[in-house]
């Protein structure tokens, strides 16, 4: 929730920002991701700044960075770690569905977008890109995901 309502101001309305971090609160929305998901957090001073899942495994189902921690290499490096971890398990392709504040972060890391889309949560209308990334080896120099 934070993730949300510390960075999407300007890019969301109000409206949209209160029903994007509402879902945090439903009961059973992440329930089956955190439970059969795989993901990996990122840690600073022992803090959880970010974090980011896989779910199904060829899916990035969550990618989300605290507002104090943005833009320092957290979900960089999440995702280096996720995509590295796919290879190794012989997947070569991820793909997600990415609102607009992660579109540029993942195009910058080689995503492509497959297509524009509009899905309502909790009767309010958004704007996401299904994308996609063809997964290569050595194309993650520095992570190793074992």
């Amino acid at each position: 929730m934070d993730s949300i309502e510390s960075q999407a101001a300007g890019v969301y309305s109000i409206d949209q920002i209160r029903a994007w971090s509402s879902l945090a609160w439903l009961p059973g929305v992440f329930d089956r991701p955190l439970a059969e998901g795989s993901g990996w957090l990122s840690l600073e001073n022992d803090q959880a700044e970010a974090f980011a899942l896989r779910y199904p495994s060829n899916r990035l189902a969550l990618l989300y960075c605290r507002g104090r921690a943005a833009r320092r290499g957290h979900a960089t490096g999440l995702l280096a770690r996720l995509e590295a971890e796919a290879y190794q398990e012989g997947l070569r392709c991820l793909c997600t569905e990415a609102s607009l504040l992660s579109q540029p972060l993942l195009s910058k890391c080689g995503w492509r977008v497959k297509a524009q889309e509009s899905i309502e949560i909790g009767g309010v209308s958004f704007d996401r890109y299904r994308m996609e990334k063809v997964l290569q080896a050595g194309f993650n120099r520095g992570f190793d995901a074992s």
